[in-house]
């Protein structure tokens, strides 16, 4: 009996103490989203981008930032503010599927968290972050709920991947074709 009662209280501390000392602290979302051109780089902070969205105020950095778009304010917004609506089964379906993890593979390129030196840890987190945005949307995801369901602290964008795959606007809007007509249809019957 006493033994039983030693081991509880030794099992309760080995369990409270494990708390203290294996506690990591969760990222909740993006705090930031790193664009890097060559060896330049600027830090835009997700909360600007999310009021600039919403209120259209932005800070100073942001203005310079979205200047060199060369987009006017109204364009960017209506882009970040634009929602999609994809139930989390399909667009989970779509992820899994070899041509999601092809479009996958290559926006990690362009996206992916700090020091992720290869494409499989891009492509976890792209996953995460569409599926977290579309359950922050509520069934809707556009650019600021994805970038809140991230799931690291920092955010890369790396503009020179970007503009390499910009040169191949045709192939990718043929995919963005491919992904919106029959694929969608076939995922959802099933």
């Amino acid at each position: 009996m006493i033994f039983k009662k030693i081991l509880i209280i030794k099992l309760f501390f080995i369990f409270i103490s494990s708390q203290f000392l294996f506690n990591v602290s969760k990222v909740k979302a993006a705090e930031e989203i790193k664009i890097i051109y060559s060896i330049f780089s600027r830090t835009i902070k997700v909360d600007s981008l999310k009021t600039f969205a919403l209120e259209g105020n932005s800070t100073k950095k942001l203005q310079r930032i979205l200047r060199a778009t060369g987009s006017t304010d109204k364009e960017i917004r209506s882009a970040l503010n634009e929602n999609f609506e994809i139930p989390i089964t399909i667009a989970s379906k779509l992820l899994y599927s070899e041509i999601g993890n092809i479009f996958l593979t290559r926006l990690s390129s362009i996206i992916h968290p700090p020091k992720a030196n290869d494409e499989r840890t891009g492509m976890l987190a792209l996953r995460a972050s569409v599926i977290q945005g579309i359950k922050i949307g509520d069934g809707k995801i556009n650019m600021i709920n994805f970038f809140e369901g991230y799931p690291t602290k920092t955010i890369i964008l790396d503009v020179t991947a970007l503009s390499k795959v910009m040169n191949k606007v045709e192939s990718i809007s043929e995919l963005l074709d491919f992904f919106t007509d029959s694929p969608l249809k076939k995922i959802k019957t099933n």
